[in-house]
C-alpha cells in the first residue's frame, strides 16, 4: 500500500485533498520567511516594518571607547601615572589592567554615570577624566560593551587565579542593575 502511494505521487497522480495540503503547508511557509526578514533587518510583529539590529559589543566599543582606550583595549602609556592635570590615563581593558578587579554594577556605573563616581572624600587624590555614557548608550548597549570586553580578558590570570572568575565572584555581590539604574 505505501509503495502505490509512493508511484502514484512519484508519477503526478497525488490525491487532491493532499495536493491542497501540500500546496497550503508551502504557501505558509513561504509567507512566513517572506515576512519574517527583509533587505533592512527582521520585521517586526506589528506588521512588516524592519527593526533596527541591535549593535554589538565589539561595534559599540570602535564607536564609544577605542578612541581613549585604544583600538586592542590596550589603553595608554602610562596609564597608572598621574597626569599633570591631576587624571589618570585610560587604562587597558583587556585584561593587562586593573578593570578585571571591579564587579559589573561598578564597571556598569563607571561607563553609566562616568568616572566622577569614584571621586569624594573616600578618595581625595583621585580624579578621573572618564566621561559618562549614561545618555548616549541604552542599558542593552552598555551590558554588551562589558560584555565585549570581558571577552577580550581570555583565559589570563593573576597570581594562578583565572580573572574571569575573579571577576565573576566579585560581581556576585554587585551584579549588572536590572535595566538600567
Amino acid at each position: 500500500m505505501v509503495m502505490s502511494r509512493f508511484r502514484s505521487a512519484a508519477l503526478g497522480t497525488v490525491r487532491p485533498l493532499t495536493a491542497f495540503a501540500i500546496l497550503i503547508l508551502a504557501s505558509s511557509m513561504l509567507l512566513a520567511c517572506s515576512s519574517s526578514t527583509s533587505d533592512n533587518g527582521p520585521a517586526s510583529r506589528t506588521g512588516g516594518t524592519p527593526v533596527p539590529a541591535t549593535r554589538t559589543g565589539q561595534e559599540i566599543y570602535a564607536s564609544n571607547c577605542g578612541v581613549c582606550h585604544g583600538d586592542a583595549a590596550q589603553g595608554q602609556p602610562s596609564w597608572h601615572l598621574t597626569k599633570e592635570d591631576g587624571t589618570l590615563p585610560p587604562p587597558p581593558l583587556n585584561g593587562e589592567g586593573h578593570t578585571w578587579h571591579h564587579p559589573d554594577g561598578f564597571l556598569y556605573r563607571i561607563v553609566s554615570r562616568g568616572g566622577t563616581i569614584q571621586e569624594g572624600p573616600g578618595m581625595p587624590s583621585f580624579k578621573s577624566a572618564m566621561p559618562a555614557f549614561g545618555q548616549q548608550l541604552s542599558h542593552e548597549e552598555i551590558v554588551e560593551v562589558i560584555g565585549y570586553v570581558k571577552g577580550l580578558w581570555g583565559d589570563k590570570t593573576s597570581r594562578g587565579i583565572s580573572i574571569r572568575e575573579s571577576q565573576e565572584i566579585v560581581s556576585e555581590r554587585d551584579p549588572f542593575p536590572p535595566g538600567g539604574e
